[in-house]
């Protein structure tokens, strides 16, 4: 088949799919399509890449052409909150833990030894993530909006991976730097990214048809269980690679984990069983020490992991990354080197790499032990939410709660959670987002209830 005219068929496919999405949420506006846009973009490659515009001189302020397009994206979210009447004042103070977070990554620019640069990076991915959940949070029903969103990154972005890896393998083919061996990165800038991709696609499309066949109540598109059971095998091939050996075993061990995780609370729901907020809290704590400790201890404390996912016991040279920016991290344990104050040009030409591979220790070297402790209250206050609406709305908090265990298990062997721009973790951001207005919900009806006895 000429590409042509698989990428014509490529495109209607994916408009017929869209249209499918409208039918399904029908609630949502057009505006949600900002916050869409940019998600779309942080789950692929930049625009500067996709339009050979090239990245800046100096190498650290990305594109113009990525800066002039989030800059617009942030004009029209707050156009859009403006004339909405969105109260900013009700939404910090919703979600202040959250904003904490997000004014301590801004303080610690102050810090940074590339001060306009890291204020710069906090601004394309710190506040643009914190006003694209709020125009979600602006929509009628934010959670069908969050799910809008999942739905049309997965129905753009999975056809359009699978494309450009077979008719078009200048932009979804690599080639290893060493090995020379094959790997597919479709719409992503490479393979770990095509790999969180399909994460998200797996579990989404998974999660949503168990949900339509288990829950009668749920409003049914004709052709769109068959469409997303389509989708779901595509995600799967693209997970899985050219070979096993070219899958990216990070992403496919937190995405079975994930599953599992689902596949648990499922069996609970049905004996009316929930787990605690303190067992939410426990779980989370417990791998996020493991996955700090595994820096600290080069790797042995997830060692057992690597040779059922096919892996050495170097986690595919990570354990030799974490040994060397171990003592840079330790140079300033407290306060770390500012948000966006490490990578900078010299220091990705110096090294040859521009992630550390384990998103506990980039947490460090940005923002310190202080900083890793912010964001682990952050996904602790995201149990205690999910817990506290769980019996509302099982389906929903059953999405978070395992989208939060995926990120933090990813978060061992790659970069999940040092920044909001980051896939995985701008999915917590919006959910967490999009529960203030439930946990607002549950506490009128719960002292309703108490006015009553």
């Amino acid at each position: 088949m000429p590409p042509i005219l698989a990428l014509i068929i490529c495109i209607i496919f994916v408009l017929w799919l869209l249209r499918l999405d409208h039918k399904s949420s029908p609630d949502n506006s057009l505006a949600l399509w900002i916050p869409t846009i940019w998600v779309l973009l942080i789950a692929g490659k930049p625009l500067g890449v996709w339009f050979f515009s090239g990245p800046r001189a100096d190498g650290e302020m990305g594109s113009p052409l990525d800066r002039n397009f989030i800059i617009t994206l942030i004009i029209l979210g707050l156009i859009i909150l403006l004339k909405r009447r969105f109260s900013f004042s009700k939404a910090v103070k919703d979600n202040y833990l959250l904003i904490f977070l997000a004014a301590f990554t801004l303080l610690s620019t102050l810090w940074s030894n590339i001060f306009f640069t890291s204020l710069a990076r906090w601004i394309r991915e710190i506040l643009t993530a914190l006003i694209m959940s709020f125009v979600m949070l602006s929509e009628n029903n934010p959670r069908e909006a969050m799910l809008s969103i999942l739905r049309k990154t997965t129905y753009i972005h999975v056809p359009f991976s699978l494309l450009l890896i077979k008719y078009y393998p200048l932009l979804g083919v690599q080639y290893g730097r060493w090995s020379g061996d094959i790997m597919w990165i479709g719409v992503t800038t490479q393979k770990n990214g095509l790999g969180i991709l399909c994460l998200i696609a797996v579990f989404f499309l998974s999660w949503s048809l168990i949900r339509r066949r288990r829950n009668h109540n749920i409003h049914t598109v004709r052709y769109q269980t068959i469409a997303e059971i389509f989708l779901l095998i595509l995600s799967l091939l693209l997970l899985k690679g050219p070979s096993i050996l070219a899958m990216s075993a990070t992403s496919a061990t937190s995405l079975a984990a994930g599953l599992a995780a689902f596949i648990v609370l499922l069996r609970l729901s049905k004996s009316k069983i929930y787990p605690s907020a303190n067992t939410l809290s426990v779980i989370t704590i417990a791998v996020i020490i493991i996955g700090t400790l595994s820096v600290f201890n080069e790797g042995q404390t997830v060692g057992f992991l690597t040779s059922s996912v096919g892996r050495d016991s170097t986690l595919t040279g990570r354990t030799d990354i974490w040994r060397q920016y171990l003592p840079m991290a330790m140079q300033h344990p407290l306060l770390g080197h500012g948000f966006g104050g490490f990578w900078t040009k010299e220091t990705i030409a110096y090294q040859g790499v521009n992630s550390v591979h384990n998103g506990y220790l980039e947490v460090i070297l940005y923002l310190g032990f202080i900083g890793l402790i912010l964001v682990s209250l952050f996904l602790l206050s995201s149990c205690q939410r999910a817990q506290q609406i769980m019996k509302d709305d099982f389906y929903w908090v059953s999405l978070w709660l395992c989208f939060l265990f995926m990120s933090i298990l990813h978060n061992i062997g790659e970069s999940s959670l040092d920044s909001f721009s980051r896939i995985l973790t701008a999915i917590l951001v919006f959910q967490y987002v999009a529960s203030s207005s439930m946990i607002k919900d549950y506490k009128n009806l719960n002292t309703d209830h108490t006015i009553e006895r």
